[in-house]
Formats: structure tokens, sequence, C-alpha cells
């Protein structure tokens, strides 16, 4: 099976996952393309299995002999801001610079989105504009799919012992809520997670989560005065408090924000979601600091209880685990530029299953897929590019051939 036919298959499967459920994964539906890479590595002679979570494992021995274990891993639930049900592919060959125009409405224009410029002459795959496409991450997955394929059906490719993984959940932050390091067996891995040509992140968000809770006082308003709190209003009041320069909008790189990601409300009581964000780990204690501080200022102001806020870190920046295994980044590099790639070294502005690995044990660096402006209706990728990343991960599998486990 081709790269490209592999990932038509997949992107077809709808495994968009859900926000806020308790049960694991968070849709049963991303079973199906699990078990269906579980069974297609079996059927390629790699042996794989699956747990009770959805997680498969995979194994390709070693046929040199080699003591470090490499691992690479991708995830195959899809965004839940947009629906990834019944997903029709577009294929536009020899892209000739223009507007690529979706049969279900809007078009991909270059003027809207300049990366396209960077890819006339090739074949550019996109939804038909009624989904995402769903190349984060079936993308990764399809290319590392197409990596156990080449190493098995070429015996002669030297290499060290190979792991694979497939983990639900990683867009709702729980991809690796059971994730068995141990299991997995490898002593360095790359998430194959990223974006366009060259990117190479070793370094993401320390990332928190608030939830905020407003405890209104509601009387009729004529006769208010004085006794009314209005929930919604003490909400606008917080986030007032904030600073507006450090709202997502209008932030970029290293920068961190405070985002107000959902809020729900009436007279009596009100309720907002908040996520805070810092690369700095000095920066991202003081914003939680200043949050608190927040709503201390509100509960003196309105009396004590008005506000709760639950501030719950989610995951940390890779970048303090992944400096002792350096390694790990220069060699990612070089498979780049063996493969005539420019490495884009960049920050995170976000998560990955990488994040939390690392502070688990197995320091694991991310690496572009090749794909484009995900999570939304003008998702797109180049097949050349998908091919890219793809010699990249058996430029890496060579690399890593004779290195020891010690490095």
């Amino acid at each position: 099976m081709q790269l490209l036919e592999r990932f038509l298959q997949y992107v077809k499967i709808d495994t968009q996952s859900v926000a806020d459920v308790t049960q694991y994964p968070s849709s049963e539906k991303q079973k199906n393309l699990l078990s269906l890479l579980c069974r297609q590595l079996n059927e390629m002679g790699v042996h794989a299995e699956t747990d009770d979570y959805g997680y498969v494992y995979a194994t390709i021995p070693a046929n040199v002999k080699s003591q470090y274990v490499l691992g690479f891993i991708a995830h195959v639930d899809t965004s839940p801001a947009v629906s990834g049900a019944d997903v029709k592919p577009v294929i536009t060959a020899n892209y000739d610079g223009g507007d690529i125009v979706l049969p279900a409405g809007g078009r991909l224009s270059p003027e809207e989105f300049p990366s396209l410029s960077a890819h006339k002459g090739k074949t550019i795959v996109s939804s038909d504009g009624s989904t995402l496409l769903g190349a984060d991450d079936k993308a990764g997955v399809a290319e590392i799919m197409h990596l156990a394929q080449t190493l098995v059906s070429n015996p002669d490719i030297k290499h060290g012992e190979i792991k694979i993984a497939f983990t639900p959940d990683e867009e709702v932050g729980r991809g690796t809520d059971f994730f068995d390091v141990r299991r997995f067996g490898a002593d360095g891995a790359y998430t194959v997670d990223g974006g366009g040509v060259g990117e190479l992140e070793y370094e993401n968000f320390n990332a928190a989560g608030v939830k905020v809770k407003v405890r209104g006082k509601s009387v009729h308003p004529g006769s208010a005065k004085d006794v009314m709190v209005n929930a919604n209003l003490v909400l606008m009041e917080l986030q007032g408090l904030l600073p507006q320069q450090q709202n997502p909008m209008y932030t970029q790189g290293y920068e961190g924000f405070f985002h107000l990601d959902s809020m729900r409300g009436e007279c009596d009581g009100a309720e907002a979601d908040y996520i805070i964000r810092d690369h700095d780990r000095q920066k991202f204690e003081d914003k939680k600091r200043l949050f608190g501080q927040a709503v201390q200022f509100l509960n003196a102001k309105y009396g004590e209880g008005t506000v709760i806020a639950e501030i719950k870190d989610s995951y940390y920046n890779m970048k303090e685990k992944i400096l002792p295994h350096f390694h790990l980044v220069e060699n990612a590099k070089k498979a780049m530029e063996r493969a005539g790639v420019t490495p884009v070294v960049c920050p995170i502005r976000g998560g990955t299953d990488g994040a939390r690995l690392s502070y688990e044990g197995l320091p694991c660096p991310n690496l572009f897929t090749g794909g484009y402006n995900f999570h939304g209706r003008y998702e797109y990728i180049p097949v050349e590019d998908m091919h890219k990343a793809a010699e990249v991960l058996l430029n890496l599998v060579d690399i890593y051939k004779d290195m020891p486990k010690k490095v």
C-alpha cells in the first residue's frame, strides 16, 4: 500500500475525540482505526498488540547489533473543533499556485493562506470543505506505517530495534493518560505530529486549566440597589483584571497568555474555563499567582466564596527533559539535512503527547508531518511533503542503528 493510499484510507475513518468526558478513549470509534492499524501491522509481519484503552504497541526487531531502541508515536484522533465524519478528500495534482475551490464551499487561496505559495507543482490533498481533513495526525500515522512497511519489505536496510505506538485522545489532552512507557520499551522516541516541512520541536508551553465558578445574588432589578450581585458582571470583571496584552490574539513565539476558552451564566451564577500558558516556568507560576490574586480581590470586594477558581496543571515544558538527551534533536536535524530539508526549530505554542511522555522518562521531541491549517475546514497537506517526512524517519532509523544505549 502506497503512502497516499494509506493516508486516504485513514482520514475516511471518523476518529473525532470528545472533550470533558470520563470514558477512555473519549469516543469508542477511535478504536476502529486503532484496531485496523494493529491488524495491518501484523499482516505486514510486525508484531503488534492493542490493549483495553486502544493503544497500539508494535516492535520491529533489530537486524544489526544495536543497543539504542528508537520509537515513533502518532495519535489517531481528530480535533473536536470541526467534524471528522464522512471526510471526502480532494486531490489537486500539479497545483498551479491559484485558488483551490472546495466542492462543499469555500476555497484555499494563497492570499488567505500564504503557505500555499510554496507548494506550486505539488499534489495537494484537502477536504471538500465540509469537514476537516484529519492530517493531524493521520499523516503522522500513515508516515510511520509507511516506514514499517519499508523496513519489512527491504530486509537489507539495517536498523536497530524500532518501537511504534498509536494513541487516542491527544486532541483533548489525554493521549498518554494510560500509556505504558515500560511496555513501549524505547530509550527515546519522536512524536510525528508537527506541521510544515522542517518543523522540529522540543519546547512546548507549561500549561494549566482553570475552572471558575461565580456565585451571584439575583433579586428583582427594580429593587436591586446594594443587594444584587450579577455573576455575569463579576466574571467580566475578572477578565478585566487580567493583562490585556497577554491575550492569545496578541502573542507569538515564546510569549504566554491567559485564554478565556468558554463562559456561560446568569445573574445568579456563572462559570468559565480558562487556560494559562507560558514557555518559561517562572512566568507560568507568576501567571497562576496573578490569576489567584484577581480572585482574592473579587472575593474581598463581593464577599468570600463569590469566586472559586480551581487551577490545575496540565503539562510542562519538555525542554528540561530533552536537554540531557539532546542527540534526539541533533540527529533529527541530520536526518532532515540528509533528506534535503532545512530544519526549522520552533517552540510548540501548545502541547504534545511527547511533553507528558518526556516527564514519564521517555524523551520525545516532535517531528513535522507536512500538513497545514490543522483543526479546520481549510486543512491541507502536499503529498510530496509527506514523503519527505517518511524519508526523515528512515534516515533516523539509519542514524540510530549504531547508537549505544547511553548517548
